[in-house]
Parts: structure tokens; sequence; C-alpha cells
């Protein structure tokens, strides 16, 4: 998600309208993981009005999710009982959610691009903290190059993805996908048209 001088607020704002601001669909490169995912317990990360949390439990998994704005989590409220699952959702940002050790066995986070650099350190050791051993985790992010398409993504060449950095912050794990490519994607309004992405899967050592 973007950052802007006063998020909280902003973010309120942009999510308070009847529209899904980035679609009901999944995310596709987090579809496209499908196989790898398994059972047991899933975190989605800073997951706005749900569309990833949503799919996660319709492929069995039982989710946590969270977002710190109330207007998304309504909306994902009411996304999840359209499709008959549950959720369990807290309204939370990234800093005070509670964050269990070793109990996931999936993380997924998706465009989730807020933190500065300092910021994002600590949030990766908070993601990994929080994987089982043997867990799984998937980042969708925009890479480098997405500023010169303006389709999406925080605007801030520190706040965008590489390959280097990311194997970096997880260094240790098992990379299994770790790609940049540019292609063009229709998440609602907020995500749409040619993009410069990064997709990463990693399993934490066991």
């Amino acid at each position: 998600m973007i950052g802007f001088t006063n998020p909280q607020a902003s973010w309120d704002k942009r999510f308070s309208t009847p529209d899904y601001v980035f679609g009901e669909e999944p995310n596709a490169f987090l579809v496209s993981q499908a196989a790898l995912l398994g059972q047991g317990q899933a975190l989605a990360l800073a997951d706005g009005e749900g569309r990833n949390s949503v799919w996660l439990a319709q492929q069995g998994l039982s989710v946590d999710a969270f977002d710190f704005s109330a207007p998304a989590i309504a909306k994902a409220k009411a996304l999840a009982a359209k499709h008959h699952v549950r959720v369990n959702f807290t309204c939370s940002d990234w800093q005070s959610f509670g964050w269990p050790t070793a109990h996931y066995d999936l993380v997924a986070g998706i465009f989730f691009q807020f933190a500065t650099p300092e910021e994002r350190a600590v949030l990766f050791e908070k993601i990994k903290h929080s994987l089982k051993p043997g867990g799984l985790l998937i980042i969708q992010g925009y890479g480098k190059n997405q500023l010169k398409y303006n389709t999406g993504g925080p605007g801030k060449l520190d706040h965008l993805y590489d390959e280097a950095l990311l194997r970096e912050a997880f260094a240790g794990c098992d990379v299994l996908v770790c790609n940049t490519y540019e292609t063009t994607i229709q998440e609602g309004a907020g995500h749409s048209g040619m993009s410069a992405l990064v997709g990463f899967v990693a399993r934490k050592e066991p």
C-alpha cells in the first residue's frame, strides 16, 4: 500500500467507498503459488479490503489478517461473508499487531510497501519470527522500474523492491521464487496497467 503524509486518514478516506479499491479478486502472483500453500495457519498482512485473505480461506487455510483502516476491515468482513468463509480480521497497524512466535505456516504480504527502509527491516524480522520452521513466505511487490509506470505503488524509490533486497532480508531461508518482471495487472482502480513487479517465495529453515 501507498504511504501518505497522514496515512491513517488518507487510507480511511480512500477505503470509504462502496467500490473495492483493489478489486475483489486475489493477487495473481499469490494465486500462482497455490500448489505450495498446504494447510494450517496463515497470515495476510496489511490486507486492505480482504481480497487475499478471503481467497486463502477459500483454499482451506485458517487465516488471520490485519489492516490499520477500519473502513477496509469492514469491507473485508463483508467480502468474507459474501464468499461464506471465516477470516480472523484485526484492525491494527503492523507495529501493534501481536506477531505470535513460530505460529504461521504461511505469511502472505501483497503490496505492503508503506514502510521506510528502516521500518521495513523491523517488519521483515517480525515476519520471520512469526513463521513456523518450514513455513512459507509469499511476497508480491513493486520493483524499482515502477516509477516509470505510475500505475500503483508508493512512488518512492527506497520503498520499492529488488531481488537482492529480498534475498538479503530473508537470508537463511530456502528461496523458491525470486523474479523481477513487467506485466499488465488489473486489481481494481488502485493497481491498474503495466507494472514492474517482484515475486518472492521462500521457506523458513526447518
